[in-house]
């Protein structure tokens, strides 16, 4: 098999740090390290600094920086010597114990003390998992260049451009057949299936070993675009023999085989050709093979196309410009073009499949679409399953469609669902055909990882040779091959909340405000106090949001005044100068514990003090 090997140019003004030879030196250099295998001896140094948490100058480490204890958030860093390689920048979405939280991406803060190092970042396809996150996280990073495929350098380029980024960072489109040298890494590629298109797998060569890196990932025989997964190359690496696998564990606890999304496209036509009225669909709007099929169907069976959904337009112009989506001219029409067809020949495309409150789907189920509203014979298709933390967003946006008068059909009343990740037997088969010494499973919750890891047992890995790892754990392997999780020093990970325009700027204090004030409310307390003598000029004012009602409650509320007054007396008879943060803070505490006796109940507490 031909291969390219891609070397890139670098930033203006960078010098890259690996060794005193040029890329092209670089190359040959790397290929003599991994020849003689384990050939650099204590005493060598190749040319590298030694980083701030490195033991040894040869060691290779492995840090997740999130996605190995959710689903979603994935970023892995590799480090050798003076180098970091980063894969994929994704991020999460909230659950219901993050209230008013929009979107949640790693925590940067030890890449960012060490972007100097960082030689590039691959993306493996293009989810908001794994590209979400590039926005917020590129230019803390120093922009360093990305290198990806094609469909999912447009995604990219696009999220980019949405954030005013267009540019900063070079985009190289690579090849599946490219090899790339990023200091001490050289990367092969290899395709995968997944629920779009370009999905790649790494073959990472290092001075220590060789890695496959398999994240989001099925085996699927008759792929929608006919291209299925490079079995071939995957045996070639495991034959020239693989150090570590790292794989997709999302359905690690799913037995057997995930279907093909060639049998979805047969149910989506049987569905399609059953329904008499609208069909509203919900999809990811960066499931372009599914996308694909819904269009295959709506031109079989005389229907129009409404795309609804800004994410669901972007990403459809970018996959018809690059020729991963075909369509039938004149398919798709405007919103206030559909009055001049019967339902039966109208479907509506749109996005919102978790029940995201901004987009499509959540829209038209509350009503308050600008242009789609339900109608009785409606049927409404969502064609996904729910990532772990939106079910209840699901369920009511469920809820209000069927209230409006919408059939609804979902992945529990129909198989109208297939995943994009591999099952047991495509996991096993994943491991048979790599070999590798050592395992650890990636992608997924500690449940799903500790699925994967058992499973791996039983494909022959020792107990001792497979690795499962928190968000900043480093798994560290020396010259001779051999690797131990490194417990200390731990690379700081943790959570970064968006919250509207906020990037960061909501951690978990007030995160545990907010869940405090959604669960008891919250209980203002406005004291008019003397300057000078501290004492109460007018009775303490209540407000109350939340925990209880005014009206019904007024022997509570002056009771509170009462023990108000009391508490302020007490303070001013200590003759000391008014501490207004101390009275404030002995309110608080108080009459804290005094609701919660007379309510069991503890809302926000926030006395104010007005000072005259």
């Amino acid at each position: 098999m031909m291969m390219r090997k891609y070397q890139p140019k670098g930033r203006p003004g960078q010098q890259h740090r690996s060794g005193n030879f040029s890329h092209g030196q670089k190359a040959d250099k790397l290929d003599e390290i991994i020849n003689n295998a384990t050939g650099i001896g204590a005493n060598q140094t190749n040319g590298l600094s030694t980083s701030r948490y490195t033991q040894s100058r040869q060691n290779l480490r492995i840090i997740p920086m999130g996605g190995v204890e959710e689903v979603g958030e994935n970023m892995t860093a590799l480090e050798f010597g003076d180098d970091l390689l980063i894969i994929d920048m994704g991020l999460a979405f909230p659950d219901e114990t993050m209230p008013g939280i929009d979107y949640i991406i790693p925590d940067t803060k030890w890449l960012e003390e060490n972007k100097r190092r960082i030689r590039g970042v691959i993306i493996t396809h293009g989810h908001l998992d794994h590209i979400g996150a590039i926005p917020y996280i590129l230019p803390k990073l120093g922009d360093p260049p990305v290198y990806t495929m094609a469909l999912t350098a447009a995604f990219v380029k696009k999220r980019l451009e949405e954030f005013g980024l267009i540019g900063r960072s070079k985009i190289n489109v690579l090849t599946k057949d490219d090899v790339l040298s990023l200091g001490n890494f050289k990367i092969r590629f290899f395709r995968t299936n997944h629920s779009i298109p370009d999905g790649m797998g790494l073959c990472i060569t290092t001075p220590v070993g060789q890695i496959v890196y398999a994240t989001d990932w099925k085996f699927d025989h008759t792929p929608v675009d006919g291209k299925p997964t490079e079995f071939d190359k995957i045996a070639k690496f495991g034959a020239e023999g693989v150090l570590l696998l790292m794989s997709d564990s999302t359905n690690a606890t799913k037995p057997g085989y995930c279907i093909s999304e060639r049998e979805l496209g047969i149910t989506i036509d049987r569905t399609f050709a059953e329904i008499k009225g609208r069909i509203i669909f919900a999809n990811f709007s960066t499931s372009i093979t599914r996308i694909q099929q819904v269009f295959d169907a709506a031109a079989k069976y005389n229907r129009k196309v409404i795309v609804t959904g800004r994410s669901m337009v972007n990403n459809i112009e970018i996959a018809l410009s690059l020729g991963y989506l075909k369509i039938q001219p004149k398919i798709i029409i405007k919103s206030e073009q559909a009055k001049k067809f019967p339902d039966n020949q109208v479907l509506i495309l749109t996005t919102g499949a978790q029940g995201e409150d901004a987009a499509g789907l959540a829209r038209i189920a509350r009503g308050d679409h600008k242009t789609v509203k339900i109608k009785k014979g409606d049927t409404t298709i969502v064609s996904a399953s729910p990532i772990p933390g939106n079910e209840r967003a699901i369920s009511v946006m469920l809820s209000n469609l069927t209230r409006l008068g919408s059939h609804v059909i979902y992945n529990k009343t129909l198989d109208i669902h297939t995943s994009g990740h591999a099952q047991q037997e495509e996991l096993k088969l994943m491991i048979a055909l790599v070999k590798p010494k050592y395992f650890m499973p990636i992608h997924g919750e500690h449940h799903m990882i500790v699925a994967h890891a058992e499973l791996a047992k039983t494909m022959g890995i020792p107990e001792s040779q497979i690795f499962t790892l928190d968000n900043g754990q480093i798994l560290e392997i020396n010259t001779a091959r051999e690797a131990k999780i490194v417990v200390d020093p731990k690379i700081v990970t943790g959570y970064v909340f968006i919250d509207g325009l906020g990037i960061g700027d909501v951690g978990e204090v007030v995160i545990r405000d907010r869940q405090v004030m959604a669960q008891d409310g919250m209980f203002v307390i406005i004291m008019t106090l003397d300057r000078r003598t501290g004492k109460l000029i007018n009775q303490p004012d209540i407000i109350s949001r939340g925990f209880i009602y005014m009206k019904g409650n007024d022997d509570l509320i002056r009771e509170v005044k009462h023990e108000v007054r009391k508490l302020v007396e007490s303070k001013g008879k200590e003759k000391l100068e008014p501490n207004w943060a101390y009275l404030r803070n002995v309110i608080r505490d108080e009459v804290g514990e005094y609701l919660y006796q007379k309510t069991e109940r503890r809302p926000m507490i926030l006395p104010v003090v007005i000072e005259i």
